[in-house]
């Protein structure tokens, strides 16, 4: 088992079939990688593996150090976040809406109105799986928050020294915040997230920001203990809480314009004396890790995707059709020679756009930014009810209680 954590979209232009137990990877792309033997199946959630925390590690990468503790699960609230309904952990859906896109393999999925927030079908919406590098949609928000576009940010050792993918930093580099924001989002760069970690103060400080960003939004199973998704214990989030923060993020005019990039000219870095023979190392025009983008799937408006041995695939994204916008999670995943995850997802907007609007399963946690009941914490509850029968009931009663009160007046003037 590759220690090495890459992104899945490595493995998808490869043709790679990615599984629990697959052959270490190669980093030479002529090289065919051996595809698993046994068959991939569909993991069964309904007796709740994962209520209380992700699924077993298969290497080494959330061992913690010695004389010191894995971080203990998070609690898991009373009620579900965006609704009842939304404590199940089978598949949550709505039979009005028609049968389900076939061959989902993901653990976990989510599937949402980007707009008004009605989840229209899930499986395990708040099963804990971990982000992979779909945290750094977090990451963003944060950084957006907080730091200026036009910072310049000189690359240290530790940036360009990250495992994984990388943006191309490199000694003597400088660069934007909104170049670091660009390669995150672009190619899933580990040392942009790195350099943008130390922009907000480290990587503790990073850490601490980006959970108590959750933590305001509702995202009640997330906790993201490395900035860039690389896999660290107690690292997790779930299908409801990465659409949900997707969501946040999607109001955010820029992140929207960095998501849906295909391209983006990365800058370069000059050669270093030290290094004999080495050459200036110019600007290079990286490509979209998001497939769906990259082909020009219509109306994808982007997305972002993850993967490390722990976490399988994962993705979130975003798509418009005939002014209905819809959001995808897709958690614990596989891809399958003739069934990626990125046809899935085609598969799974499909479905929530033929959806009737009035579907509604439960819903995503409202926006920090929009007005809330206090009581229920930014979470707006799932009412079966409708709005028009919520006021019915509520003049029943009120007439109910005027009666009431007219009968016993008028007992206590009747003569008796």
């Amino acid at each position: 088992m590759s220690v090495f954590k890459r992104t899945a979209a490595v493995f998808a232009a490869l043709g790679v079939i990615v599984a629990l137990s697959a052959a270490p990877a190669s980093a030479d792309p002529a090289v065919a990688v051996t595809p698993p033997v046994a068959p991939l199946t569909t993991p069964n959630t309904d007796a709740c593996p994962h209520r209380t925390g992700t699924p077993p590690a298969v290497d080494e990468s959330e061992a913690v150090a010695p004389g010191a503790t894995a971080p203990a699960p998070l609690p898991v609230p009373d009620r579900p976040v965006g609704g009842d309904r939304l404590g199940g952990c089978g598949v949550v859906a709505d039979p009005g809406a028609g049968p389900l896109p076939e061959r989902l393999n993901s653990a976990g999925w989510l599937i949402a109105d980007l707009d008004s927030g009605r989840v229209i079908a899930a499986k395990d919406p708040h099963g804990r799986y971990r982000p992979a590098s779909t945290i750094k949609v977090l990451l963003a928000l944060v950084a957006l928050d907080e730091l200026p576009l036009d910072k310049q940010v000189e690359a240290t050792p530790e940036d360009w020294s990250m495992e994984g993918d990388s943006c191309g930093m490199g000694p003597g580099g400088h660069y934007t915040v909104r170049d670091l924001l660009s390669g995150l989002v672009v190619v899933s760069g580990n040392d942009c997230a790195n350099a943008l970690a130390g922009q907000l103060g480290g990587h503790d400080a990073a850490l601490a920001k980006m959970n108590a960003k959750a933590a305001e939004l509702g995202a009640r199973d997330t906790r993201a203990t490395s900035p860039s998704g690389l896999d660290a214990p107690g690292m997790s989030t779930s299908p409801y809480d990465l659409a949900l923060l997707f969501r946040e993020a999607m109001g955010n005019a820029t992140f929207r314009q960095l998501i849906s990039m295909k391209n983006y000219t990365f800058p370069g870095y000059p050669k270093r004396p030290d290094v004999p023979d080495d050459v200036d190392h110019p600007a290079w025009t990286m490509g979209t890790s998001n497939p769906l983008l990259r082909d020009d799937w219509p109306g994808m408006l982007g997305g972002k995707t993850g993967y490390t041995d722990d976490a399988l695939k994962t993705f979130v994204g975003a798509a418009e059709r005939n002014g209905r916008r819809i959001v995808i999670t897709q958690m614990y995943g596989l891809n399958e020679a003739d069934n990626m995850y990125a046809q899935q997802a085609e598969r799974m907007f499909d479905y929530g756009f033929a959806a009737p609007e009035s579907v509604d399963a439960g819903t995503l946690a409202v926006s920090a930014h929009e007005e809330h009941d206090s009581d229920v914490e930014a979470v707006l509850e799932h009412d079966d009810a409708s709005p028009l029968s919520v006021w019915a009931i509520g003049l029943i009663a009120f007439a109910a209680v005027c009666l009431t009160s007219a009968a016993v007046l008028w007992r206590r003037r009747s003569p008796r």
